[in-house]
């Protein structure tokens, strides 16, 4: 009975862990070039990552030009566009068929 009760509970909170999980959570370490109400520019190496925040995000310390920090944070999409191309033939339909509807209709 113990048995069946583990298992049993082990799969609720897989379940859940997979049910919650939200992006990934990522981290960039390196002195603060710039910082600002709505972003923070740290620099990593020779690279300069610009992440925004917002009045949410916690901030521990002083944060200042100059100050070494570790930013987390999480990549989220403001905003997806679709670039495939548009469908013109019909289902089945072959080049060869298409070409000789275009010659019929300029034969007429």
């Amino acid at each position: 009975m113990k048995r069946v009760l583990g298992i049993l509970f082990a799969a609720m909170l897989m379940a859940s862990a997979a049910i919650a999980a939200g992006p990934k959570d990522y981290q960039v370490t390196g002195p603060v070039l710039d910082v600002s109400d709505d972003m923070i520019i740290v620099e990593k190496g020779k690279e300069k990552w610009e992440i925004g925040r917002n009045k949410d995000t916690k901030v521990k310390g002083d944060l200042k030009k100059g100050s070494k920090v570790t930013v987390h944070y999480k990549m989220t999409a403001t905003s997806v566009e679709s670039k495939d191309a548009p469908q013109t033939k019909a289902k089945g339909e072959t080049k060869t068929d298409t070409k000789a509807k275009t010659d019929a209709k300029t034969t007429k």
